[in-house]
């Protein structure tokens, strides 16, 4: 009897470490989901930045030749929207680049596990 209780309590301890692993990666796989889709309308948003510099810069070609301050206006528009997009696109760019690895948490935690069960690791704390 002590010997399927001692099965049964390991199993159940068994399940409750899969539960918690599988939790903490669908929590990691709904933060990347977010952030990807926070890179995603941030590349958007430049995009259409751009473009709007693009078509301030043909308009500015075409009134080249009409009065001063028309130009200067047009000019300084269409440097506004490439500045923003061009400083846009280098945030996205370096916050992509400095993201964590994808389940870097639960791939540390079953590591740990596997270390534990070994008997290379510490005491897991509770």
């Amino acid at each position: 009897m002590a010997v399927t209780e001692t099965l049964g309590r390991i199993g159940a301890t068994l399940l409750a470490m899969v539960r918690t692993r599988l939790a903490l990666a669908a929590v990691e796989a709904q933060e990347e989901a977010q952030r990807v889709l926070g890179f995603a309308a941030w590349t958007l948003f430049a995009a259409f930045l751009g473009a709007g510099a693009f078509m301030l810069v043909a308009l500015f070609v075409i009134v080249l030749f009409w009065d001063t301050h028309r130009l200067l206006a047009i000019g300084g528009m269409a440097g506004l929207f490439a500045l923003a997009a061009v400083s846009i696109l280098a945030r996205v760019r370096a916050a992509f680049a400095a993201r964590p690895p994808m389940m870097a948490a639960t791939l540390a935690e079953l590591n740990k596990d596997i270390a534990f069960i070994k008997g290379t690791g510490a005491a897991h704390e509770q």
